[in-house]
């Protein structure tokens, strides 16, 4: 791609993994609109959840999650009890165990939790929900002081995948980031990881770091490569101190530049295009046998806050401080703040603190740029059909994106959006052209590349 484009296009946008985004949810939705959407879902559909730990033993300075970082056991302790009693409040709405299709731990870190607490957590939902006998169950692994009894719990309650992050394996880099993580410990966690049965593996890497080139993240992904991983999912670093103060620890003269974020992000793809891996919508990469790949080939293939995802449950339920979840009525978000979100479920409320309804022309939005995010393509004529609209109103859009056809970044065939492969890392750029709620060149979002 031309670094004209990528300069003209680098601009701050979303990921979307949300539609409308986190930044334009409001506490017109709390704990009572919430309960009322629950109590609404329709049976006997699969549900899906989200749970969140948000503590890390050490502070990644590349972080943009919600995370504390604690060395005490009795954080994460008090923690796990509110969480189970979460897990009831939620389970109350319903007169009986809803089904779970999928369950996701996120951070933080998971893996913080120690073995007896791993088999608590999962005793709770398994007695407050039914897993289905094939559902996934996926947890996001620190590798560093992985313990092999936790990953025994994990293997003990089922557990399908690992998402294993690594970033960047050049000790100039992790250190500049304060992730020191040699490759043996990440291979070590892969072998105990598949000894205890556990299969899908997914392993998380990061471009645009301090320190990093070209080569060093053609050295690093050569080096995953012989993990075989599943998947992979090659994340642009997000540069945004103004909310994430301790990235101010990392200087930005030693960031990389739009262009050179760019060749890093060319040279890696390429490197696993070769090896075989499939490339899925934005930043991902799996086997062609992977689920992932059959999904992005057979059109099932969706996107929501965990990235891209199989899951095709009408509802992600988020659990834990901070998480989100996706119902058919909208988006609800517990308090950030574990201190606020202790206190609503101590008090028999349920955390939610803000979140968004949808209307329809959200839904057709949202429906509109997930497609374009998964598959590169999309029909406005066909999505607007589906929804009820006429195609006029997108016809903005179109005026829009003929800007960017012009620059070759994109085609357009009557109704349908195509998004040239040399222009994939512009994704996020296209998708905001659908987006009514941004804000042009707002500083809450990270640049596209």
């Amino acid at each position: 791609m031309k670094v004209d484009l990528v300069t003209k296009y680098d601009g701050r946008v979303p990921r979307y993994t949300s539609y409308p985004t986190a930044p334009h949810f409001h506490n017109g939705v709390g704990p009572d609109a919430y309960r009322g959407w629950l109590a609404e879902l329709p049976r006997p559909a699969d549900l899906s959840l989200y749970i969140h730990v948000p503590f890390c033993d050490t502070l990644c300075w590349f972080c943009g999650c919600h995370t504390t970082v604690v060395n005490k056991p009795g954080p994460v302790a008090g923690y796990l009890d509110v969480l189970l009693d979460e897990i009831d409040l939620v389970a109350d709405v319903w007169n009986a165990p809803r089904r779970l299709g999928h369950i996701h731990l996120g951070g933080g870190s998971p893996t913080i939790l120690s073995a007896s607490q791993v088999s608590r957590l999962f005793g709770r939902l398994g007695a407050r929900f039914h897993l289905i006998p094939d559902a996934e169950i996926a947890v996001e692994v620190d590798p560093r002081g992985l313990g092999d009894d936790v990953v025994a719990a994990y293997a003990d309650a089922g557990l399908t995948r690992a998402s294993i992050g690594v970033q960047d394996l050049d000790p100039r880099v992790q250190r500049a980031v304060n992730r020191v993580q040699p490759f043996d410990v990440t291979r070590s966690a892969v072998e105990r990881l598949r000894a205890h049965g556990i299969r899908g593996l997914n392993i998380d890497l990061m471009y645009g770091l301090p320190h990093q080139t070209v080569d060093g993240t053609r050295e690093t992904v050569s080096r995953i490569l012989e993990l075989s991983p599943d998947r992979i999912a090659l994340f642009g670093y997000a540069h945004v101190p103004w909310m994430k103060r301790h990235q101010k620890l990392i200087p930005e003269s030693a960031l990389p530049d739009a262009a050179e974020r760019l060749a890093q992000f060319d040279a890696a793809a390429a490197q696993m295009v070769d090896a075989g891996y499939i490339r899925i919508g934005l930043d991902h990469f799996a086997r062609p046998g992977d689920s992932m790949a059959v999904a992005l080939r057979e059109r099932r293939l969706h996107r929501n806050f965990q990235g891209y995802t199989v899951d095709n449950s009408p509802a992600l339920l988020g659990l834990g401080a901070s998480a989100i979840g996706r119902l058919p009525q909208g988006y609800v978000q517990n308090h950030t703040a574990v201190r606020d979100y202790a206190a609503a479920i101590r008090e028999g409320r349920l955390a939610t603190a803000r979140g968004a309804a949808f209307d329809e022309e959200d839904r057709l939005r949202a429906d509109l740029i997930e497609r374009l995010m998964c598959e590169m393509t999309v029909d406005l004529g066909e999505v607007a059909s589906e929804h009820g609209f006429d195609l006029a109103c997108l016809y903005p859009v179109l005026d829009r994106l003929r800007e960017m056809q012009a620059d070759g970044v994109l085609r357009i065939d009557g109704c349908r959006i195509t998004v040239h492969e040399e222009a994939r890392p512009l994704l996020r750029a296209v998708a905001a052209a659908f987006d009514n709620y941004l804000t042009r060149g707002e500083a809450r979002h990270a640049k596209a590349i």
